[in-house]
């Protein structure tokens, strides 16, 4: 019987260069289901450069990014890899139950239906409510609202917690816990320590 490949994200000798600057180089990392990759370091250190890496945003001026033992571009990687950027990426003219439906239009179906999404993230009764008229948090919430509805085993995240209070950031660590236990794996950037008791996180510092 045919074994399923075994779900691994690796970058091998990563490097990448801005300016002429070079923002890392060698970088290499493994990760596999149910872990976290927490990228730190301070602003202009590379740790955007390197989830655009991630993405397939721009590629690597050195090394390669392999999903499951093969290339991404080779691979399934970029229909199970879903990325959320510092901005919230939502349509503002479009109201909240739109913007999941376009959503769900891109991707497969997730675990989540969009209201047990919405419900999952504080949004339960905003369904008919244009996103302009949401708090920042709101729009945050909502734009990770689309990973849960969606069905992606890596979730790449830029600073999540922006414009989150203390309960918005105890949900998202929740729904991350929630990720990874069910074998997905996420890679992120945050100024904001994480708390998930039980994940294996692992840290790069780009400083």
């Amino acid at each position: 019987m045919e074994t399923k490949p075994t779900h691994l994200l690796q970058g091998s000798q990563l490097s990448c260069i801005r300016d002429d600057r070079i923002l890392f180089e060698g970088l290499d990392f493994t990760l596999q289901a149910g872990q976290v990759l927490l990228l730190e370091g301070k602003n202009g250190s590379g740790k955007t450069s390197l989830l655009r890496i991630l993405c397939g945003f721009r590629e690597p001026d050195a090394g390669e990014v392999f999903w499951c033992g093969g290339a991404i571009n080779d691979s399934q990687y970029y229909a199970d890899m879903a990325y959320v950027g510092h901005l919230d990426g939502v349509k503002k003219e479009l109201t909240v139950m739109e913007n999941l439906k376009v959503s769900l239009a891109l991707g497969q179906s997730g675990q989540y239906s969009i209201q047990q999404g919405l419900t999952k993230v504080h949004l339960a009764d905003y369904d008919d409510v244009l996103v302009q008229a949401l708090s920042a948090g709101q729009k945050r919430r909502l734009s990770l609202a689309r990973l849960l509805i969606t069905k992606n085993i890596v979730w790449i995240l830029d600073e999540p917690f922006t414009s989150l209070d203390k309960q918005g950031i105890a949900l998202i660590e929740t729904l991350m816990f929630e990720h990874c236990a069910s074998g997905g794996m996420i890679v992120l950037t945050s100024h904001h320590d994480i708390d998930l008791h039980g994940v294996d996180v692992q840290r790069i510092n780009l400083s």
